[in-house]
C-alpha cells in the first residue's frame, strides 16, 4: 500500500479523541492481589463495564475479535465506518473492508488507551495469521499509532512465531495469543521473546470436561503456573523478560488459585464477582501443583503435554531460536524432523473445515485415533480452534462492514 495512504489512515484514526479520562480510584482489594506479583488487565473493550470495574492497580485493557467484534455490532461506529470508506475507496473492495477493519480496531484502541491510560492489547486481521509479511506490516502500522501504549497480539501460527520474532527486533510490544499449554509457551518465549505470551486456561479444561475426559478441574491452572515456570526460566536473562497471562479467567476463584503469576486478563463479571465473594488476602500460588481430574481413558491422550515440556521439546525450541528458519515450511519441517510433529501437524483443507465447523472446543471423537497415535495433541487442536473461533468473529465484523459500505 501507498505510504501515504497509510498515513492518511493513521491521522484519520488519530483525529478527534476526545475521551474524558477515568479517575481511577486505589482498591485494597486489588492491591491485595497485584502484591502477589500479579499484574492486572482487564478483559473487555466495553468502556462502560471497563469503567465500573477499573481500580488505580490496573494497568491494562485486552481486546480481540471477539470482543471487539461485540463493540462494532452494536452500531456505534457505523458512522465511522462511512467516513472512513472515502479514504480507501479506491483500494479494491476485499482491501477496503480489512482496511476498515484495522481502522476500527485501531480506533476502538486509542480510545480505550486515551480513557484509561493504561496499555492496550490490540489484534491482527484473521486473514495475515498465515502471511509473515501482512503480519508485519500491520502490527508496524498498528505501533506508530500509539507507541507507548499499543502492545500487538500475534497468534501462534508458525508465521506468527517468525513475524513476532521480527517485531521484536525492531522494538514493538508484542502479547503472543492462542496458546495453551507450556511447551507451546516454551517456542513461543524461546523463538519470539515475546514481553507476553498466554495460557487460554478457560478452554483447556472445557475441553476436558465436554469431551467426558474428566471433569476439567486443576487442568488450566495446573498448565499456567507450569507455563509460568517454565518462560520465567527461558527468559530471565533476557533484556525485557516475557510475563505470562492467564487468559480470559472464566471463575473469580482461579483469582486466589493462581495468584503470582505475571498477568491477570479478567472478564469484568469475573474481576466484579471475586470482589463481591472474596476477602482479598492473597498469597502466591505458585509453588501449587494442582491434581487434574481424568478418567482412565483420558490417559490414552496424553493431556500431560498441556503442562510437561519435554527436554526434546526445549531443545528444539532453543535450537530454533539460535538457527532461526527462513521460513514457516522450514520451521515446521524442523519441528517434524525433531520428532515433536503433534506441535505443528500437516493438516488437510477438510482438517481445517472441520475444526472450524467445532467452534472453541474440538470434538475429540472425532480426533481421537490421531491423537493417541502422536500425530495432534490437544493444545495444537485449541490452538486452531482458537484461531477458526476469531476466524468467524472476524467474518462477522467483516460482514457488517461490507453492508455499510455496499460492497
Amino acid at each position: 500500500m501507498d505510504e501515504r495512504l497509510k498515513e492518511k489512515i493513521k491521522q484519520f484514526v488519530l483525529q478527534e479523541v476526545n475521551e474524558t479520562k477515568v479517575s481511577a480510584v486505589s482498591d485494597s482489594f486489588w492491591q491485595g492481589l497485584k502484591n502477589t506479583g500479579t499484574e492486572l488487565w482487564l478483559d473487555t473493550g466495553d468502556m462502560e463495564e471497563a469503567e465500573k470495574n477499573w481500580s488505580a492497580e490496573m494497568t491494562a485493557l485486552t481486546t480481540n475479535n471477539t470482543l471487539v467484534n461485540k463493540e462494532i455490532q452494536k452500531g456505534i461506529y457505523d458512522e465511522f465506518i462511512e467516513q472512513a470508506v472515502e479514504i480507501v475507496k479506491d483500494l479494491p473492495i476485499e482491501e477496503q473492508i480489512v482496511e476498515i477493519a484495522f481502522i476500527l480496531n485501531a480506533r476502538h484502541g486509542i480510545r480505550l488507551a486515551k480513557k484509561f491510560s493504561g496499555f492496550v492489547s490490540v489484534e491482527l486481521h484473521t486473514n495475515t495469521a498465515y502471511d509473515f509479511d501482512s503480519i508485519v506490516d500491520y502490527a508496524l502500522r498498528y505501533f506508530s499509532i500509539c507507541p507507548d501504549q499499543f502492545i500487538i497480539k500475534v497468534p501462534y501460527t508458525a508465521t506468527g512465531l517468525l513475524g513476532a520474532r521480527k517485531l521484536r527486533e525492531l522494538g514493538v510490544k508484542i502479547s503472543f495469543t492462542l496458546e495453551f499449554s507450556a511447551r507451546q509457551n516454551a517456542m513461543v518465549a524461546a523463538i519470539t521473546k515475546p514481553n507476553y505470551c498466554n495460557v487460554f486456561l478457560g478452554r483447556i479444561g472445557a475441553y476436558i470436561k465436554d469431551n467426558e475426559l474428566g471433569s476439567g478441574s486443576g487442568a488450566g491452572e495446573r498448565t499456567v503456573i507450569s507455563a509460568q515456570h517454565i518462560v520465567s526460566e527461558l527468559t530471565k536473562n533476557n533484556e525485557t523478560p516475557t510475563q505470562l497471562i492467564a487468559a480470559s479467567l472464566r471463575h473469580y476463584s482461579q483469582l486466589d488459585a493462581l495468584a503470582g503469576t505475571d498477568v491477570f486478563t479478567m472478564p469484568t463479571k469475573v474481576a466484579a464477582d471475586g470482589k463481591i465473594n472474596m476477602d482479598g488476602n492473597f498469597q502466591s500460588k505458585l509453588n501449587e501443583v494442582y491434581p487434574v481430574d481424568l478418567t482412565d481413558e483420558a490417559a490414552n491422550y496424553f493431556p500431560e503435554k498441556l503442562w510437561e515440556v519435554s527436554e526434546k521439546e526445549l531443545q528444539l525450541a532453543k535450537s530454533l531460536d539460535a538457527q532461526l528458519p527462513k521460513n514457516e515450511n522450514e520451521l515446521i519441517d524442523r519441528v517434524h524432523e525433531a520428532g515433536c510433529g503433534d506441535m505443528f501437524p500437516y493438516l488437510s483443507e477438510k482438517d481445517y473445515k472441520l475444526i472450524y465447523d467445532d467452534g472453541k472446543i474440538p470434538n475429540h471423537q472425532r480426533w481421537a485415533q490421531r491423537i493417541a497415535s502422536g500425530e495432534l495433541a490437544i493444545d495444537t487442536l485449541l490452538n486452531l480452534a482458537g484461531l477458526a473461533s476469531f476466524t468467524a468473529d472476524q467474518a462477522a465484523l467483516d460482514d457488517r462492514i461490507r453492508k455499510i459500505i455496499g460492497g
